[in-house]
């Protein structure tokens, strides 16, 4: 019997967890190295005195290679996750029609299929704004308690953030979702709905 310390290899939760350890790395790294060749580019451009390279070709060389952040993309990979997983989580309830059983839907049934458990905490202002508090969030629940590690866990709440959008939206409601972590390993996702016209 392996110890204590070692994750079940039985469980789901560590596949994903490594999974996930591993998109992160893959996002960052190719992030860094998308930033290097943007400088060498850049540089290289910049030194050729026959370089006829136009400020405008630069422009459009920067927005290509610059093309979000390791967290957008995270973030959007979890989008098309949650799109595509509501609809297997949704397809033996009846129609959700008001935006509050939408919600509810989404901290119960699929809040328990995509991250293994129900919410904490549901609060609403009424206006448009929900908090959706998990009290061990298990993306988050490995790093240590407290408050030192707050940064680098940023990164490690996109792909979920984006799982809730994209359940949202496949729902029809479009939506913001900012995770927030004050201690480890508490998360609040903050939804900020748009009201269809």
């Amino acid at each position: 019997m392996p110890p204590p310390s070692v994750p079940s290899l039985l469980g789901t939760e560590f596949p994903f967890n490594f999974l996930h350890a591993e998109i992160i790395k893959y996002y960052i790294e190719k992030h860094e190295a998308n930033k290097a060749k943007r400088a060498e580019f850049l540089e290289s451009t910049r030194l050729s005195e026959d370089s006829q390279i136009l400020e405008s070709d630069r422009n459009v060389y920067n927005h290509f290679a610059l093309r979000g952040n390791p967290e957008t993309r995270i973030e959007a990979l979890g989008y098309r996750v949650g799109y595509a997983l509501v609809e297997k989580v949704a397809r033996d309830i009846p129609r959700l029609s008001t935006e509050l059983e939408k919600m509810k839907f989404i901290c119960k049934d699929f809040w328990m299929a995509a991250f293994g458990k129900q919410v904490d905490n549901l609060r609403t202002n009424h206006q448009n704004i929900y908090v959706v508090q998990d009290n061990k969030f298990f993306t988050v629940a490995s790093l240590a308690e407290g408050t030192q590690y707050l940064k680098e866990a940023a990164i490690y709440l996109a792909f979920p953030a984006g799982v809730v959008r994209g359940a949202l939206a496949n729902l029809g409601i479009k939506s913001v979702v900012q995770p927030t972590i004050e201690t480890l390993p508490v998360v609040k996702f903050n939804v900020h709905l748009h009201k269809s016209v």
